[in-house]
C-alpha cells in the first residue's frame, strides 16, 4: 500500500482497518482511502499528490498557537495554555467581547459556543456541563406519525392527531410520546418518503400540517404518492383564501431570518426545477450565485408561501407539544434526530462546508444486512464541523429541543466513527469524528433546553463509546430482544440504568411478529434470506423465545402468561432502566413492523396504519392496561406533578 496515501488517510482520521461483527479484521482498501480523501476535499490520486497534501497540512500546523476546539465547564475559566503575554480576544455566543493577555486572564464563560482568537488564529470553546442529570423513572409510547390514522378517515397522520394522542397518553400517566423524525422532506418528489432521509433537519415536514379537510385516501396503507399532492393542494387553497394579514406569521418570519428565507427559496426552486438540486441548472446549484439572487426576486411569492408553510408546521407542532405538557407529561414530545441528510436536499444546498461529498453514511456487513448498507445520506465532515464551530450540529439539536423535552439521536455511534461508503460500489470504511466535541455540543444544547437525550447505540459499538455516553449523561438503548447471552436473557434488574428500555424499534419485529417469526417469513418471501438460512433462523428464534419466556416467568408474578404483551410490558416496567418505551404496534397487538431495513419497494416501509384513531386512544383499554402495569412498577408520576388535561380538542 502506498505509504503517502496511507499516511494521509491516517492523518485525516480514516481508520486503516476495523473488526466486523464476527471479530474478523477488515482492511480499508487503498481505493477506498483515496475516495474518502477526495470526499474531504483532498487530492490523493497518486503518491505525489498525497505527499503534497501531507506537506501542506504540516505547513499549516507549524507554529500554531491554538487547537481547533476546547471544552470547558460552563461558568468556569477555560484551561487553555497561551504563550506568555499573548493577546487574545473572546467573542461569546451572545456577541459579548473580552480581550486580554495571557491564559490566566481568560474569562469564565456561560453555556454556549464561543470563539477565541489569538494572533489571527481562531478556535471554538464549547462551554457545557460535564454531564447531564439522569431522568426520573418514566414511560411513554412511540409511534409512526404518518400511520396515526386508520383507513377511515385516511390520509396522513398530522400534528393535530399527535396532540390528541399525547393528551391521551399523558392523562394515562405516560411522560412522553415518541415519533420518527419530522424533518423537512421532499414534497415535490415521488420516491423519497422515509423520515430518515430528510431534506433539512432544522425545518419541519409540512405534510403533517392539519388542514381540517377530509381525505380521499382510504387505503389500508398510507399512499404517500396520492396523499402528499392532495395535502399540498389543500394547503395552497388555505393560502389562497387568506383574507387578513397574519401578524404571527410575519413575526415568525422576521424571527427566523435569513435561515428561513434560504430554505423557503430552496423549496420554491424545487417546485420549479425538481426535488434534488443536482438536477437543477448549474447556475442555481450555488445558493450564493447571481442566478439564485435573481431567482429570489422572481420567486418572492412562492418563497413567502413556503415560509408560511413552515410557520403553519411550527404552530401545529407547538400545539401538540403543549397538549403533552398540559396532560402532565414530564418530557412531552420525544423527537428523533436523523443520522444524516439527503445529499441533494435543502440542507446540503445551503451548507456545503459541513458535509462530505461523494460518499454516503452506511454500515458494514452484519447479521441483518450481510451485504452491508449504504443509506444515501450525506455525512457530517469532521473538518467542516470544526471549521464552522459545530454550528450545523448545534442548530439541528436546537431545532428539536424547541418542541421536545426528550430527543433520540439516531446512530449516535457515528459520533465516535462514521462509516462512509464511496459512490461507485467501493467498500466503505470508518472515519474518526471529533467525539468529545460532539458530545459536549449535545450536553450544551440539552442543558440549555433542560432536556434529556437518548443515543441509539445499537450495532458494532466502538470500544469505550458507551462509557463516554454514560459519562455525558446521554442514555443508551436496551432492547429486550437483544438482552441475552449464553442462551439466557438478562434479568430486568441487570439492565443499564442510564438507558431507555424497549422490546424493539421501528426497524425490528414487533412483539407479536417476533414471536411468530413474521420478520423471518418476510425476508424469505422477498428474497433477502434463502430457505436454508430462514429454517435455521426459525429454529434459533424458537430457542430464544423459550429462553425469554423463562426470564419473564422468573421476573413476573406467578401465573403470568409469558407470551402476552402485558408480560413483556411488565418485564420492561421493573427494569433498572430509567425510561421505558412501548411501541404503538405492540400496544395494539400488531404483527407487522414499521420498517424492514435493506428494502425500498419490496416492503411497505413507513406506510402501515395503526388500527385505532387518535380520538379513540383515551378510551382504549389496552392503553389503560399498559399504563396500570407501568405505573405499578414504580413509573407513576407524583401527585404534585400531575396536571389535568384540558378537554378541548
Amino acid at each position: 500500500m502506498s505509504d503517502a496515501i496511507a499516511a494521509l488517510a491516517a492523518r485525516m482520521g480514516i481508520l486503516p482497518a476495523f473488526f466486523d461483527l464476527s471479530g474478523q479484521t477488515v482492511t480499508t482498501p487503498r481505493e477506498t482511502q483515496q475516495a474518502l480523501l477526495a470526499a474531504m476535499g483532498l487530492a490523493a490520486g497518486s503518491e505525489a499528490e498525497a505527499q503534497e497534501a501531507l506537506a501542506e497540512l504540516a505547513a499549516a500546523e507549524t507554529g500554531r498557537v491554538l487547537r481547533p476546539w476546547y471544552i470547558c465547564a460552563a461558568g468556569e475559566v477555560p484551561a487553555i495554555a497561551l504563550p506568555e503575554g499573548a493577546e487574545w480576544q473572546v467573542t461569546a455566543e451572545d456577541g459579548t467581547a473580552f480581550d486580554g493577555r495571557g491564559g490566566a486572564t481568560l474569562p469564565a464563560l456561560p453555556l454556549g459556543l464561543h470563539r477565541l482568537t489569538v494572533a489571527g488564529e481562531c478556535a471554538t470553546i464549547i462551554a457545557a456541563p460535564p454531564s447531564l442529570p439522569l431522568p426520573p423513572r418514566a414511560w411513554g409510547v412511540t409511534l409512526p406519525l404518518s400511520g396515526l390514522r386508520p383507513p377511515r378517515p385516511g390520509g396522513i397522520g398530522d400534528y393535530a392527531d399527535l396532540g390528541r394522542v399525547a393528551r391521551a397518553v399523558g392523562t394515562a400517566g405516560g411522560d412522553f410520546v415518541g415519533l420518527n423524525p419530522v424533518h423537512a422532506g421532499f414534497p415535490a418528489a415521488q420516491d423519497t418518503f422515509s423520515p430518515y432521509m430528510p431534506s433539512h433537519r432544522r425545518r419541519l415536514n409540512v405534510i403533517h400540517i392539519p388542514t381540517g379537510q377530509a381525505s380521499a385516501d382510504h387505503a389500508e396503507l398510507v399512499d404517500f404518492a396520492a396523499a402528499i399532492p392532495e395535502k399540498l393542494a389543500q394547503l395552497r387553497a388555505d393560502w389562497a383564501k387568506r383574507d387578513t394579514p397574519e401578524p404571527a406569521f410575519y413575526a415568525f418570519r422576521n424571527r427566523e431570518g435569513t435561515a428561513l428565507e434560504r430554505f423557503a427559496l430552496h423549496q420554491a426552486l424545487s417546485d420549479r426545477h425538481g426535488a434534488y438540486w443536482r438536477d437543477w441548472p448549474a447556475e442555481l446549484q450555488d445558493p450564493d450565485s447571481p442566478a439564485v439572487r435573481a431567482a429570489a426576486r422572481d420567486l418572492a411569492a412562492e418563497t413567502t408561501f413556503h415560509a408560511w408553510l413552515q410557520w403553519r408546521a411550527h404552530e401545529a407542532l407547538s400545539a401538540a407539544a403543549q397538549h403533552a405538557t398540559r396532560a402532565g407529561m414530564r418530557f412531552g414530545l420525544y423527537l428523533d434526530l436523523a443520522a444524516g441528510t439527503h445529499p441533494y436536499g435543502a440542507e446540503t444546498w445551503e451548507d456545503r462546508v459541513s458535509f462530505a461529498r461523494g460518499v454516503s453514511l452506511g454500515a458494514p456487513p452484519d447479521a441483518f444486512a450481510p451485504q452491508g448498507q449504504s443509506w444515501n445520506l450525506a455525512p457530517f465532515s469532521p473538518q467542516g464541523l470544526v471549521a464552522t464551530g459545530f454550528a450545523a450540529l448545534a442548530e439541528s439539536l436546537r431545532a428539536q429541543f424547541r418542541y421536545a423535552g426528550l430527543i433520540r439521536i439516531d446512530h449516535v455511534l457515528g459520533f465516535e466513527r462514521a462509516f462512509w461508503v464511496p459512490e461507485g460500489g467501493l467498500p466503505g470504511a470508518y472515519v474518526q469524528m471529533p467525539r468529545d466535541a460532539l458530545l459536549a455540543v449535545i450536553r450544551l444544547e440539552a442543558a440549555r433546553a433542560g432536556a434529556t437525550v437518548v443515543g441509539e447505540d445499537l450495532g458494532i459499538i466502538p470500544a469505550g463509546m458507551q462509557q463516554q455516553l454514560a459519562a455525558s449523561g446521554i442514555l443508551g438503548y436496551r432492547l429486550m430482544m437483544f438482552e441475552d447471552s449464553g442462551g439466557m436473557f438478562h434479568p430486568p434488574d441487570t439492565y443499564t440504568e442510564a438507558a431507555l428500555a424497549s422490546f424493539g424499534t421501528h426497524d425490528l419485529p414487533t412483539w407479536k411478529g417476533w414471536r411468530a417469526g413474521a420478520d423471518i417469513d418476510t425476508r424469505e418471501r422477498i428474497g433477502l434470506t434463502g430457505a436454508e438460512a430462514a429454517a435455521q433462523a426459525r429454529a434459533e428464534r424458537n430457542a430464544r423465545k423459550a429462553a425469554l419466556d423463562r426470564a419473564i416467568a422468573a421476573a413476573t408474578p406467578p401465573g403470568t402468561l409469558t407470551g402476552s404483551p402485558e408480560a413483556m410490558i411488565g418485564f420492561l416496567g421493573v427494569s433498572r432502566s430509567r425510561l421505558v418505551a412501548v411501541q404503538a404496534e405492540d400496544l395494539f397487538g400488531l404483527e407487522t413492523q414499521a420498517n424492514l431495513p435493506g428494502t425500498v419497494r419490496e416492503y411497505p416501509n413507513w406506510r402501515l396504519r395503526l388500527p385505532v384513531a387518535p380520538a379513540d386512544w383515551a378510551d382504549d383499554e389496552r392503553l389503560t392496561r399498559t399504563a396500570g402495569i407501568l405505573c405499578q412498577s414504580g413509573r407513576q408520576r407524583d401527585q404534585d406533578e400531575k396536571i389535568h388535561s384540558d378537554q378541548t380538542d
